[in-house]
């Protein structure tokens, strides 16, 4: 049966790469690389220079697929994943029966960590009961992008005994901090949502690009950072064509760590 190895491979820096990870790339015949179009040709690259400097198998190759566009939230925005996720599926699929044979072994190179704000695992499954083929997957975890704006803040995630809430920002904006959350991890924000936010002596640190030498980290009150932040990331993402960011956000008055 054909086994497909979904990889971690860290938030952008090379290092990120765990051993499990380089051993998994050199168990693949097949290395499947997105290519999400010219504006975001960095993301692809990144896993090119992974393949170069880690695979050493001589016989695995790389096949390159592009990546649909997800449209714009019509009628409603899960409804628009879900078809954006079916087209990707057919595309898994076509891959999956066309490139691997039988007993073959591909690999999905996945940025960050498969199990954290990525659907290739839910995209499997959905190829998976199809019924038209078969596979076996092993799941390598990786380096997060929250675990990489950590360390650049050289903070730890929690404080003693609070919560640690991971949301993203179309929540954030709708819902607000909940007035029990601790540390709140804010992805997918394309927004800047915690500029809605009416405490403005809420702490926030930012990271943009993070492990990699673009890397940009900001941190401070809202009410202190939070226009320079706003303005940081339109520069960046104006510059590169794209942004990836993540921040962290902690209301005052909680204790710190002793």
């Amino acid at each position: 049966m054909r086994k497909l190895l979904v990889i971690g491979i860290g938030a952008g820096n090379p290092d990120h790469m765990t051993v499990q990870a380089i051993n998994g790339l050199n168990r693949a015949d097949v290395l499947f690389i997105p290519d999400k179009g010219a504006k975001k040709n960095d993301l692809a690259e990144l896993r090119r220079q992974i393949c170069d400097r880690f695979v050493t198998n001589p016989n695995s190759r790389r096949v390159e697929f592009d990546v649909p566009v997800r449209a714009e939230p019509a009628p409603s925005y899960r409804s628009t994943v879900d078809e954006w996720h079916e087209a990707i599926a057919a595309i898994y699929e076509g891959l999956i029966r066309g490139e691997l044979s039988e007993d073959g072994c591909g690999a999905f190179l996945i940025w960050g960590d498969p199990s954290l704000y990525d659907s290739a695992l839910r995209i499997l499954e959905r190829v998976r009961l199809r019924g038209n083929v078969g596979f076996e997957l092993d799941v390598i975890p990786g380096i997060t992008a929250i675990q990489a704006l950590a360390a650049s803040h050289k903070i730890a995630l929690n404080r003693i005994g609070d919560a640690i809430l991971i949301t993203t920002g179309r929540r954030l904006a709708e819902e607000g901090l909940p007035e029990n959350a601790g540390s709140t991890i804010v992805m997918l924000d394309g927004k800047c949502a915690f500029n809605t936010l009416a405490d403005k002596d809420v702490s926030v640190h930012w990271g943009a690009y993070l492990g990699t030498p673009d890397e940009i980290v900001v941190s401070g009150r809202i009410g202190d950072v939070g226009d320079e932040i706003v303005s940081t990331r339109e520069e960046a993402r104006r510059k590169k064509g794209w942004i990836m960011d993540t921040y962290l956000l902690r209301k005052p008055g909680e204790p710190d760590e002793q």
